[in-house]
C-alpha cells in the first residue's frame, strides 16, 4: 500500500462511508503522495476541508432558503394577479346602461332576479336605494377595477408612477448595491 492510504495505480481513496468525497494529496516525485512532517498534520488538513465543505453546504442552503422565500413571495403575487384579473373580468360583464369610462366610480346593485348592474347613482344619491347595493369600484385607465375602499391607495400609487415617468432626466445606472432607504440612520 503507497504512503497516502492508496494502492500503486489508484487514484487515491475514494468516497467511503463518511461524508463528502475522499482527501486527495499533492503526488510527490516518486508518483507516490508525498507526507513531510508531523501525522497530524494531516488530520488538521482532512479536518480543514470537511469544515470547507460543511460551511460550503451552510452557504448554499442559505442561498436556497432565500430563494425559496422570494419563490412563495412571487406564487403569492401571482395567485393575487390572477384573483384581481377574475375580479376584473366578473365586473366587466356587469350590465350598464351607460358607456364606462375609465376614471369614474360606478355603484352595483343586485335586482331581486339576481342580476347584478352598476350605476353612477351612490346609495346616498339613491336616498332610499331599490336594489340590494353590493360596492363601488374605480374604472380605471387599465380598463381594471379598484373597490372603493382602495381607490385613495391606488391614486397615491398611479401619482407616483405617473410623476416617475414624466421625469426628463433618466435613472442613474447603478453598478453597485445600493441600499439607500433601507436602513434607518440611528442619530
Amino acid at each position: 500500500m503507497a504512503e497516502g492510504g492508496s494502492e500503486p495505480g489508484d487514484d487515491g481513496p475514494g468516497p467511503g462511508p463518511g461524508p463528502g468525497p475522499g482527501l486527495a494529496l499533492v503526488e510527490g516525485s516518486a508518483g507516490r503522495a508525498g507526507r513531510v512532517g508531523d501525522p497530524g498534520d494531516l488530520v488538521a488538513l482532512a479536518q480543514q476541508v470537511q469544515q470547507a465543505n460543511d460551511f460550503v453546504r451552510a452557504n448554499a442552503c442559505s442561498k436556497l432558503t432565500v430563494i425559496a422565500e422570494q419563490i412563495r413571495h412571487l406564487q403569492e403575487q401571482a395567485r393575487k394577479v390572477l384573483d384581481e384579473a377574475n375580479r376584473d373580468a366578473d365586473l366587466n360583464q356587469v350590465a350598464c346602461n351607460i358607456v364606462k369610462k375609465p376614471g369614474n366610480v360606478y355603484y352595483m346593485y343586485r335586482r331581486e332576479s339576481g342580476q347584478r348592474y352598476f350605476s353612477i347613482l351612490s346609495p346616498k344619491e339613491w336616498g332610499t336605494t331599490p336594489h340590494e347595493f353590493l360596492g363601488a369600484y374605480k374604472l380605471q385607465h387599465d380598463m381594471s377595477w379598484t373597490p372603493f375602499e382602495d381607490i385613495e391607495r391606488r391614486d397615491a400609487e398611479i401619482t407616483v408612477l405617473e410623476k416617475l415617468l414624466n421625469q426628463q432626466a433618466a435613472l442613474p445606472l447603478c453598478m453597485e448595491p445600493n441600499f439607500q432607504g433601507l436602513t434607518k440612520s440611528h442619530k
